[in-house]
């Protein structure tokens, strides 16, 4: 399983968070901000497959954490968590440097489908559509 890096100020959101990971059997390092987190980067090397970051973080946010670790450690996939749309649009100018953004509130399922696209590369436009396609056809099924 992965090793991964969830940056997280929120106590339920980072609780929340590192369960259902850990329960998947990865094994996560929290941290309460981004600075830690950036340290925590640092003293491990960039020894992590995922960072998990909320953007919106005291001490450092999620941006500035993408832009250290995509920096230092390229190999680090980044996958960034928000419940602020105005957040959300500040991330989209990183595109080549995190995998995507998921909205907070996300549901357990949503995390950890989120998380596996993630490890997996799985082209994010790609995965959007199949989801798409397959949320249009439950509704027509259910509509009939």
């Amino acid at each position: 399983m992965a090793r991964i890096l969830v940056a997280e100020d929120d106590d339920n959101v980072r609780e929340f968070v590192y369960r259902a990971l850990e329960l998947k059997g990865h094994e996560i390092i929290k941290a309460e901000d981004g600075g830690l987190a950036a340290e925590i980067m640092e003293e491990e090397n960039g020894n992590f497959d995922l960072l998990l970051s909320d953007i919106k973080m005291p001490v450092m946010d999620g941006i500035g954490l993408a832009l250290s670790v995509g920096a230092q450690f390229p190999d680090v996939t980044i996958l960034l968590m928000t419940g602020f749309a105005d957040q959300r649009e500040r991330a989209h100018g990183l595109d080549a440097l995190i995998y995507d953004v998921i909205a907070k509130p996300f549901t357990l399922a949503d995390l950890l489908q989120k998380v596996d696209d993630a490890l997996e590369l799985k082209p994010v436009e790609i995965v959007s559509r199949v989801r798409q396609e397959i949320a249009s056809k439950h509704k027509i099924i259910s509509n009939t």
